[in-house]
């Protein structure tokens, strides 16, 4: 089965659309940006009927923002962990803790936005617990597999050609980092690194980050060496 894989810039985040016999988008991207996913899909030549699957690689604001709106326009179902639903129930801005001096520091800048920001909450069609679950059924070869570490939550989608979706789980771009690597925000830097030793076990080769452009694996492997 032949993949594509279409990135979408939704403020803040980059939003995947990944076609293969289906199609399925990976994360919501910031609040009110249904018209960048109505024009990234439109230029990927999907219709929005194509879409069945939206699944939220976890639940911080940024990456549920729009959600409910690309629900509303493709009629896919949405898909999250079960630690991460909380998140999709307070109309708060969810902040992870810093996890570097620099992520402190900007963490603290963003919370001073946060009174501005006002995500939607909703309600997910499928809440998922720790095990790996197949994409077959939505025409994409690849799986779920619970990752946290960003968020006790986070899941990352592993294609079986090695491509790999993580939210946050890695990050490659300003202000976050200057280069690939290891997430500034989360809730366990550790657990960060068994879920990073975990997806290079299975075979990932190539990072599809929401914040910044892809990269090798390569690169994760020397970060938690």
């Amino acid at each position: 089965m032949g993949i594509s894989i279409f990135p979408i810039h939704m403020g803040l985040d980059t939003v995947y659309a990944v076609k293969g016999d289906g199609v399925i988008v990976i994360d919501g991207g910031d609040p009110h940006r249904l018209k960048n996913f109505k024009k990234g899909i439109a230029e990927a030549s999907i219709s929005p009927e194509e879409v069945r699957l939206i699944l939220l690689t976890h639940g911080h604001w940024d990456h549920i923002g729009s959600t409910q709106d690309i629900k509303d326009f493709t009629g896919a179902r949405t898909l999250i962990h079960k630690s991460d639903v909380h998140f999709l129930e307070d109309d708060k801005t969810s902040q992870p803790p810093g996890l570097t001096s620099w992520g402190k520091i900007l963490i603290g800048l963003m919370k001073l936005a946060s009174p501005f920001i006002k995500p939607p909450t909703f309600e997910v069609d499928i809440v998922v617990g720790d095990e790996d679950i197949s994409l077959a059924e939505y025409g994409v070869p690849g799986k779920v597999i619970h990752t946290p570490g960003h968020s006790w939550g986070s899941v990352s989608v592993l294609l079986e050609g090695g491509e790999v979706f993580v939210g946050d789980l890695a990050m490659n771009t300003f202000p976050m980092r200057l280069s690939p690597g290891l997430p500034i925000f989360g809730d366990d830097i550790q657990l960060v690194k068994e879920s990073w030793r975990k997806l290079l076990a299975l075979g990932a080769k190539t990072v599809y980050p929401a914040h910044g452009k892809p990269f090798s694996a390569d690169v994760m492997r020397e970060a938690i060496a």
